[in-house]
């Protein structure tokens, strides 16, 4: 999310449709009874990793900082000067855009060929808008490497003709190609108001500023026609309303600004249609209203067919936008969000985009002062945003995410998150219902560097208050996450709930790691969820704070491949590492939830469980019985209990009676140690040793204490379980 405040740092241990890739091609095939996911191109893309060359293939790489690890699949073709890539064409085209990167500080250019005759014209590769720095945001490095140039190629070609791209006078990285049919430019609208005929330059020379803003106070209630050229603008417009602005095709009609419409508010029924707008913008300064649009067009407005390049925020959008539609727009190498409903919207629609290269969020819907409401982003694709996530919710009332096909995001980020961070106040947390719906998420999570642990593929995060919302995630592909699938997170580190979740019908294909990771208390249902290729176990069930409760998870049936829990809470599991077997020797219950039926002042029940001797667990006094419950996470054949108390002498010796109980479901409740009394001594170190009977097999391991001869109440200092006897 474009940010105008430090990224908080958690503070925790160091401890749908398918998508397949067909000779290099994104081919997105849908599953029965429901509709392919992300938007409808007029390009197709094909991996440079696909094509021959004489050059160099990087990747794959996940590793933050990387070249492959920002790029479209992961992988990508390195040239040195005179290397090629040559792509076979997958359709009719006359027009190609080229994702690529060149080292800091060069510029270049490709030569490029059709079928083997070199074009007279160069494709100029620089990276003058590439290698952003954003220091102020925790974790981020130096990222934003790759951009893309286009070019019409001045005749057509048809599907299997030969492409080939040259690198002269730098070394070139390709990542993807988009082959494209461009239509010829549009005619003027009958009675539209020319910006040439008030004075506007389409080549490019004059500041055509005033000329546009004449031709829009002309056209009141009509169309504004801005003919195939290149147009500058060396400030932005304002008083935009009631108004349609139209030009002759993206590919023809291109205006250059950093910042095209900056204005708090407008009567609306403002049309944006048709056109390029291209910025110069070579850093990111949140304080800098950098964007496309910034702030309000009004209701009943749209914007489509653009395409929208080196801004910072394509739309950033705040007041009244009621019912604002912006569809069938490309949105490319901007240095923070691609859009951002900034609060206020109401019935907003963002459908049919295609966003590639976003410094931040590519679509997010953040509900600062008031709640967006009742809005959706819908079937949009969503490529390799490289410093947050491809799709953000960050409260909010009622709102939709249905149909989007996202890929390749990088640090910081998730394929989407559904979150309560707030960011700043005053903020509208989750409510309502959210709905997830049929989103396919292709290599998407990422190793957060402030957690030092993975975000996962789809994120529900609790980070600055708890989700009571519902929230119904449906019908999802997760395909080829580096790390986990599902993840529920309190990402401020405080363990707030998250409630309300229910995830169905989804599958999982090649996880790097889990297919749930459970990091925060609360619940989530899950019903016809299947996962193939499970990297290391089905469950990692963690909750942080360790005193902060339990995550339970609910099988309403039809799942299967995901049956495993990760065993040791004080390791994360690593991508493809598979489940170890479980240590007899380690203690099952440190770092668990512990939970009791009282305690005093400080003395909680996680302190029984944190693996400090020195600090304890004590029930409210002169109430026995009292009772410690432990969830370990996963049935065990718990063989050894160890009962500690702190081992300074100034604590007397002492005798608890106590009765052991088990569950594996946390309701059902039985006896697995009748009462007895235990000795505790400072002399001998204040411990006490219960041998658990063969067959025994919990997950909740409970404590009951009746009576203590030392103090009125139950106290331990440590709880420890452990396989061997």
């Amino acid at each position: 999310m474009y940010r105008t405040t430090a990224a908080h740092v958690r503070r925790m241990p160091a401890i749908g449709a398918a998508v397949a890739l067909a000779a290099g091609m994104l081919v997105t095939l849908a599953p029965a009874a429901h509709a392919a996911s992300g938007a409808t191109l007029p390009f197709t893309s094909v991996e440079a990793e696909s094509a021959s060359t004489t050059g160099t293939r990087i990747g794959p790489d996940h590793t933050q900082g990387s070249l492959a690890s920002e790029a479209s699949g992961r992988q990508a073709v390195r040239l040195a000067a005179g290397q090629r890539v040559e792509f076979t064409v997958p359709r009719a085209a006359n027009a190609v855009n080229v994702a690529y990167s060149v080292p800091e500080g060069r510029s270049g250019s490709l030569n490029v060929y059709v079928n083997g005759t070199r074009l007279a014209r160069t494709l100029p590769v620089t990276a003058k808008y590439s290698y952003v720095d954003t220091g102020w945001i925790t974790g981020s490095r130096t990222h934003h490497f790759y951009d893309n140039a286009r070019m019409l190629l001045g005749r057509d070609v048809q599907a299997g003709d030969r492409i080939a791209f040259e690198a002269a006078g730098t070394q070139v990285t390709v990542d993807v190609a988009d082959f494209e049919q461009v239509a010829a430019a549009a005619a003027q609208p009958a009675g539209s108001v020319s910006v040439v005929s008030k004075g506007a330059d389409p080549g490019g020379s004059g500041d055509s500023t005033q000329a546009f803003r004449d031709a829009i106070a002309a056209a009141r209630g009509g169309v504004v026609w801005i003919p195939p050229g290149d147009y500058r603008l060396t400030s932005s417009l304002n008083g935009v309303q009631n108004v349609t602005l139209r030009g002759a095709g993206s590919w023809h009609s291109v205006v250059h600004t950093s910042r095209f419409i900056d204005q708090t508010g407008s009567s609306g029924g403002v049309h944006i249609k048709d056109f390029a707008v291209v910025g110069e913008v070579t850093e990111r300064v949140d304080s800098s209203p950098d964007n496309f649009v910034n702030g309000s067009l009004g209701p009943d407005s749209s914007v489509s067919g653009m395409w929208l390049q080196h801004l910072k925020v394509g739309l950033w959008l705040t007041g009244n936008n009621d019912n604002l539609v912006v569809e069938n727009n490309r949105v490319l190498d901007t240095t923070a969000d691609g859009l951002n409903l900034n609060g206020s919207a109401k019935g907003v629609r963002v459908r049919n985009n295609f966003l590639r290269n976003q410094g931040d969020d590519a679509l997010a819907m953040w509900s600062l002062n008031s709640p967006d409401t009742g809005s959706s982003f819908e079937n949009n694709t969503i490529s390799q945003p490289n410093l947050a996530n491809g799709i953000a919710i960050y409260g909010g009332t009622d709102l939709t995410v249905r149909g989007n096909l996202i890929s390749d995001t990088n640090a910081l980020g998730s394929g989407i998150a559904i979150s309560n961070q707030e960011f700043l106040d005053p903020f509208s947390p989750l409510a309502g219902t959210i709905t997830v719906d049929g989103n396919t998420l292709v290599r998407t999570g990422a190793l957060n560097p402030n957690w030092n642990h993975p975000m996962g593929a789809l994120r529900v995060d609790s980070y600055d208050s708890a989700i009571d919302a519902t929230v119904n995630i449906t019908d999802t592909t997760i395909t080829d996450s580096p790390y986990s699938a599902f993840e529920f997170v309190s990402g401020g580190g405080q363990g707030r709930q998250v409630r309300g979740v229910n995830v169905t019908g989804a599958t999982v294909r090649n996880t790097g790691t889990v297919v749930v990771q459970a990091e925060t208390p609360g619940a989530a249902s899950f019903r016809d969820v299947t996962a193939t290729q499970v990297g290391s176990a089905g469950v990692y069930n963690c909750p942080y704070p360790a005193s902060s409760g339990a995550f339970t998870l609910t099988d309403g049936g039809g799942n299967s491949g995901w049956a495993g829990t990760w065993a040791d809470c004080s390791t994360w599991p690593q991508p493809g590492q598979g489940n170890p077997a479980p240590d007899p020797n380690r203690n099952l219950a440190k770092g668990r939830p512990a939970t009791a039926t009282g305690s005093q002042d400080v003395y909680t029940p996680g302190k029984a469980v944190d693996g400090d001797p020195g600090t304890y667990w004590e029930s409210a006094d002169n109430a026995f019985p009292q009772a410690l419950t432990v969830d370990l996470g996963s049935s065990s054949a718990v063989r050894r209990v160890v009962l500690k108390l702190p081992p300074s002498a100034a604590w007397g010796a002492r005798t608890q009676t106590v009765t052991v109980l088990g569950s594996t479901d946390g309701s059902a409740y039985s006896t697995v140690v009748g009462a007895q009394g235990y000795r505790f001594d400072p002399a001998t170190g204040n411990t006490a040793t219960v041998s658990l009977p063969s067959g025994t097999n919990l997950r909740y391991l409970r404590l009951s204490v009746s009576a203590n001869t030392g103090w009125p109440a139950g106290q331990f200092s440590e709880v420890e379980a452990y396989l061997a006897n």
